[in-house]
C-alpha cells in the first residue's frame, strides 16, 4: 500500500488566538510542498511571539518551610481558650490543621510519630481529636517549630519531662504578659 502526502490549508483562520502575535514582515520565500502542491510563503507564515512561552516558577506550598517563615507562623496559630475548647468533645483533623495553619497530613504524621495524641477513629477511619490531643498537639508544635526540636529530639523531651504541661502553661502565660506589656509600652 503506497503512502499517501497529506496536505494542510494554511488559509484558514485559526478558531481561538493561542497568543499575542504579530506578522513579520519580510522578503517573501516561496517553498513548494509537493510538485503538485501551490507554493507557500514560510516567511508570511512566520510569527513573532510578544509573551514568552516560559512558565513563571511560582513559591508553592509544598516542600519543608523555611525556619525564618516557622517564627513567623508560630505567631499566627488560633487555639481557643481551654473553656471554648473544652466544650467540643471531639474536633475533625481538618478543624485541628485549621487551628494550627498546616496540613492535614502533618497533623496525621505528628499523630503517628508521638505516642502521646490518641485520636479516636469513627466506623470511616476519620480521625477525631479530643481537646486534650489539641493541647498535646500544641505542646509538640511548640517544641517542633518554635523551639526547632527534631522529631526524636521532641520525643525524648516529652519522655524526659515529667511536668511538660505545666512547664508550657507558664511559657504561654509569659508569652501572653509579654505581648501585654509590649501594648502597654507603645499606648504610652
Amino acid at each position: 500500500m503506497p503512502l499517501k502526502q497529506a496536505s494542510f490549508d494554511f488559509d484558514l483562520p485559526p478558531a481561538e488566538p493561542l497568543r499575542k502575535a504579530k506578522a513579520v514582515q519580510a522578503s517573501p520565500e516561496s517553498v513548494s510542498l509537493a510538485e503538485d502542491q501551490p507554493p507557500v510563503n514560510l516567511e508570511a507564515m512566520k510569527l513573532e511571539v510578544s509573551e514568552p512561552l516560559t512558565k513563571k516558577k511560582t513559591t508553592g506550598q509544598r516542600g519543608r518551610m523555611r525556619i525564618a517563615d516557622m517564627d513567623a507562623h508560630a505567631e499566627t496559630i488560633e487555639i481557643p481558650e481551654d473553656e471554648i475548647l473544652f466544650e467540643k468533645r471531639y474536633y475533625s483533623i481538618s478543624a485541628v490543621s485549621a487551628m494550627f495553619k498546616v496540613n492535614t497530613s502533618l497533623v496525621r504524621f505528628w499523630t503517628n510519630e508521638f505516642s502521646v495524641i490518641k485520636p479516636k477513629t469513627n466506623g470511616k477511619g476519620d480521625r477525631l481529636f479530643r481537646p486534650e490531643d489539641i493541647k498535646n498537639l500544641h505542646i509538640i508544635y511548640q517544641l517542633l517549630r518554635e523551639k526547632k526540636y527534631t522529631i526524636d529530639g521532641a520525643k525524648d523531651y516529652l519522655k524526659r519531662a515529667k511536668y511538660t504541661e505545666e512547664k508550657f502553661a507558664m511559657a504561654e502565660n509569659l508569652k501572653k504578659l509579654k505581648s501585654f506589656l509590649i501594648e502597654l509600652k507603645a499606648t504610652l
